[in-house]
């Protein structure tokens, strides 16, 4: 698990969080109307040398490749006395297993469910034990769903959030996460209202697929170091995407106002930070929100600035985490897991804080 000093104070139970709150030495540092979102931080300036390593062939698009770590036990993904169980949903799509985290106190009440899509060369069991998404659910009684992207699909296990028959609503990929969505809430508990899906770098780039194609579906939606829903079309535009951002096509496709929170780190050469800039681009032009920007600091780990914006009724919509010098990886994740960075702010913590605010017509 990550050191206890490298947590940032908004790793408190989640029950006592402000949304517009991050630790006790964040400043507000700006707010006013935002029409855009990323022009706001234009002159930042951020610093970072893209680099093309790791993305040369279609195996590697989206996460280099892993380092030699230790097998993962049972106590590096659930905590004790949870199941974790094997699923398989079929459709004319396609096929795809997933595992699900059933909480310890589910007792036939309806719970919420947060479907994680897992980044390139990643299982549902790495990404459950880097994330330590379970562990959070445990604490907050949800079920948590971990769709598997099989090699046969893609070499890396990459979703392919750059196929245009994977963008579609009805077809391709998001037909069979939807229906592992609705599959589970079938066969258990599960709130219709409260059901979010989140994903880190190919898989947030699905998850905004999942966003922008099922707002019908999802109240809420995460993305970490991932791409706006049509940031490209086919591989070529994805290498294009990957290292300078989407361009305007993306964020003028924007058609649904679901909730996001983005985390992005500002020195990631794999996912160009200006991609999490238009996801919630996209959100700012289809709810014209206020924007209150926020500037904290992990101890003795990274800075951040924390954009929020808020609808007319005074509610976050959405969020940026900018995370400065944190690279592509999960940020506050836990070593056991690949692509993390134990030095950021919470990811994990506060995806689940910004989701169980929002609720489908709430």
């Amino acid at each position: 698990a990550p050191r206890p000093e490298s947590r940032s104070a908004s790793q408190a139970p989640l029950s006592r969080l402000d949304p517009l709150t991050i630790d006790a030495t964040a400043d507000v540092v700006e707010e006013r109307e935002a029409p855009q979102a990323s022009s706001a931080r234009a002159g930042q300036g951020r610093r970072r040398s893209l680099s093309l390593d790791g993305m040369r062939n279609f195996s590697r698009l989206g996460l280099r490749s892993p380092i030699t770590r230790a097998p993962l036990s049972p106590s590096d993904i659930v905590p004790e006395g949870t199941r974790f169980i094997a699923g398989t949903f079929s459709n004319a799509a396609g096929s795809r297993t997933y595992k699900l985290f059933i909480p310890s106190r589910c007792q036939g009440q309806r719970l919420p469910l947060i479907v994680m899509l897992h980044g390139c060369t990643q299982s549902p069991d790495d990404f459950a034990a880097g994330t330590r998404m379970n562990f959070l659910a445990e604490e907050q009684n949800c079920f948590v769903a971990y769709p598997e992207q099989p090699s046969g699909a893609n070499q890396s296990k990459c979703w392919n959030w750059f196929r245009t028959g994977d963008q579609r609503r009805g077809e391709g990929e998001p037909s069979m996460i939807a229906g592992i969505t609705r599959q589970i809430m079938r066969d258990h508990p599960i709130d219709p209202k409260r059901v979010y899906v989140a994903g880190l770098s190919a898989g947030g780039a699905a998850a905004a697929i999942m966003g922008a194609t099922y707002s019908d579906l999802y109240a809420a939606v995460g993305i970490h170091s991932g791409l706006a829903c049509g940031a490209a079309s086919d591989l070529p535009s994805a290498f294009v995407a990957m290292r300078q951002g989407g361009g305007s096509k993306a964020i003028a496709d924007g058609k649904t106002s679901v909730p996001t929170i983005v985390f992005h780190g500002d020195r990631d050469t794999t996912v160009h930070p200006k991609n999490g800039d238009q996801i919630i681009e996209q959100a700012a032009r289809a709810t014209r929100p206020t924007m209150r920007v926020l500037r904290g600091r992990v101890p003795h780990g990274h800075a951040y600035t924390r954009t929020v914006l808020i609808d007319g009724a005074g509610r976050a919509t959405s969020e940026h985490w900018n995370i400065d010098g944190a690279g592509h990886a999960w940020s506050g994740g836990s070593p056991a897991g690949s692509y993390t960075d134990p030095q950021g702010p919470d990811a994990t913590r506060e995806m689940l804080r910004f989701f169980l605010e929002h609720s489908l017509g709430g």
